[in-house]
């Protein structure tokens, strides 16, 4: 059906962070297109993609950046965090360093997104855990103790921060009118009708 695309009742706006290698790219191809890669290349900047789930019977519509983790690229993926109704914090269960520093990572997840933003923390390449060096008990309190959640499926966490986002939409914590929410209400077009307002990405809740 020609409408399919556009039948949801909310945008969220995600952003995906952490350093360089940990494999946000690789996460952001896994959500949306269902296809695990084991290599994926570094990006440029930032990448984008999109999909469709259900939180509580309503279909939201997921706009996902995925940012560089370079530093020389900090200032560009900075602008990105504005409008960000969630954020996705990554890091490698095998390199300790890339979770020594979510603090900086956090700080400016902080910020620059506003307080309503919500931060899961991702623990990434779960697979190789006989080179562990990071325990998932120690991640689990890093993200108790700075007010976020944790974990190391890819699907559940981005589940988790809709169902969160959903959440504060419900109880009057989150102001979808204004433009730092990261959320756009998009009542779901009729059967047979046609919704001419598609936002385009670029657009979508940030200051680029």
């Amino acid at each position: 059906m020609a409408t399919a695309p556009y039948n949801y009742s909310y945008i969220f706006k995600y952003i995906i962070i952490g350093d360089m290698g940990v494999g946000k790219s690789c996460l952001l191809h896994q959500f949306t297109e269902k296809k695990f890669m084991a290599d994926c290349p570094h990006t440029i900047g930032v990448e984008f993609g999109t999909r469709i789930i259900e939180v509580s019977g309503q279909k939201i519509k997921l706009q996902i950046w995925d940012t560089a983790g370079q530093e020389r690229f900090r200032a560009v993926t900075r602008s990105y965090y504005r409008g960000a109704a969630g954020a996705l914090m990554v890091y490698d269960i095998t390199r300790r360093s890339t979770y020594n520093h979510l603090s900086s990572w956090l700080t400016d997840a902080r910020n620059l997104t506003n307080p309503n933003t919500v931060i899961i923390l991702i623990g990434n390449k779960a697979d190789l855990e006989a080179q562990r060096d990071v325990t998932y008990e120690e991640a689990k309190q890093f993200a108790e103790e700075n007010g976020g959640s944790s974990g190391e499926n890819v699907e559940d966490a981005f589940l988790e921060a809709a169902k969160k986002i959903y959440q504060n939409i419900q109880d009057g914590s989150l102001d979808l009118n204004a433009a730092e929410s990261g959320v756009q209400h998009k009542p779901s077009a009729p059967q047979g009708g046609r919704l001419t307002s598609e936002p385009q990405p670029q657009r979508e809740g940030c200051g680029c």
